[in-house]
């Protein structure tokens, strides 16, 4: 791959992501490799989309292709992304965070559309995961600038080092469980947001409570991908994700978001 990533010191980010349960790199691409990153996302939209299953693709309004909100594997349909996924120092960076090898499991693409965005519910990873322990990662990466106004991550520093957080039904696409008793003033205390332009990279532990708000620009967008990464010591309950899955589907496809 012929992009340059900018990774600082791999021993920093160990001792960081440890302590406060994610990395923050300002600058993991260049605008320039940026530019490249965003035709290729371009390309991929209008060349592979249309061939994705409508469980991997989700719409604010599926009438409206301008609202696409979400994808999932994205890896599985283009050699580009494939590679950024499995191939790229990104995968390194979960590896580094867990401190064992890592399997690639799902890459994503998250979007608050203008003025059609729900906030993202405070919650954790691992509640959706279905793993027999918290070994995994997801990194996020913003294809564009990211502030207050269109959605930045808010992270509760070292929420990771806790149990998880009992969770309930958001109603919120891609997002179905949230934590029910976020908002003590610990939780308030220990938030950090992290605005910033594209190219900044985020990646951070499954048990870290995290949250954004709705995109409230009526003319920016927040497009992110999202790299989700399971250590090897972690096993996946592969049938209690599939019954989630699609459960989730036929509420979604009966809503006619899918």
């Amino acid at each position: 791959m012929s992009l340059e990533f900018n990774i600082p010191n791999m021993i920093d980010l160990k001792k960081s992501y440890d302590e406060d349960g994610y990395n923050h790199i300002p600058e993991l691409f260049s605008s320039s490799d940026m530019g490249i990153i965003n035709k290729e996302f371009n390309r991929y939209v209008k060349e592979c989309v249309p061939k994705m299953k409508d469980q991997e693709v989700y719409y604010v309004d599926k009438s409206n292709k301008d609202t696409l909100m979400q994808m999932q594997k994205l890896e599985e349909y283009d050699n580009f992304f494939y590679d950024l996924f499995y191939n790229s120092k990104i995968k390194d960076l979960a590896a580094n965070a867990l401190g064992e090898d890592v399997v690639p499991r799902a890459m994503e693409y998250y979007n608050k559309p203008p003025g059609k965005s729900n906030p993202t519910p405070p919650h954790q990873d691992g509640y959706y995961f279905n793993l027999d322990n918290d070994k995994a990662v997801t990194g996020w990466l913003a294809l564009e600038d990211v502030d207050d106004e269109n959605g930045c991550i808010h992270y509760v520093r070292g929420s990771h080092k806790k149990d998880y957080r009992p969770h309930g039904r958001s109603e919120i696409l891609g997002f179905s469980q949230g934590v029910t008793d976020f908002g003590t003033e610990k939780d308030t205390k220990n938030t950090v947001k992290f605005e910033g332009k594209a190219g900044m990279f985020l990646m951070h532990d499954a048990k870290i409570i995290h949250f954004a708000s709705s995109n409230k620009s009526s003319v920016r967008s927040r497009r992110a991908f999202g790299f989700v990464y399971h250590g090897v010591s972690a096993k996946h309950d592969v049938e209690k994700g599939k019954a989630y899955q699609k459960k989730l589907h036929d509420e979604l496809k009966e809503k006619s978001i899918i």
